[in-house]
């Protein structure tokens, strides 16, 4: 053989690796995209439903947090009706 013959299939072998180590990389690129994607599309999907969760949470949160305050209301309205009539009965007593 001679070194143009050599040369030629050197280069020739050296195109062939860079086209395989191309369609190498655009193999893996388009994996990795693929991947991601459903990652990300999975990622929303529990996200909105750990949303439900917080805003179910929060809803009952707030109705035992109104139940409360209208226990501490009525608890004070109690106490005042109590002050104002011993109030009364005070005065009758050291009046």
């Amino acid at each position: 053989m001679s070194k143009k013959a050599k040369k030629v299939s050197v280069v020739g072998t050296i195109n062939t690796a860079i086209d395989t180590t191309k369609e190498t990389a655009k193999k893996a690129n388009n994996y990795a995209l693929k991947t991601t994607e459903t990652t990300v599309l999975e990622s929303i999907s529990v996200v909105s439903q750990w949303q439900e969760v917080g805003n179910k949470a929060l809803e009952g949160g707030l109705k035992l947090l109104n139940n409360q305050q209208e226990i501490v209301f009525d608890t004070l309205e109690m106490v005042k009706d109590h002050v104002t009539e011993s109030k009364k009965r005070f005065t009758k007593l050291f009046a």
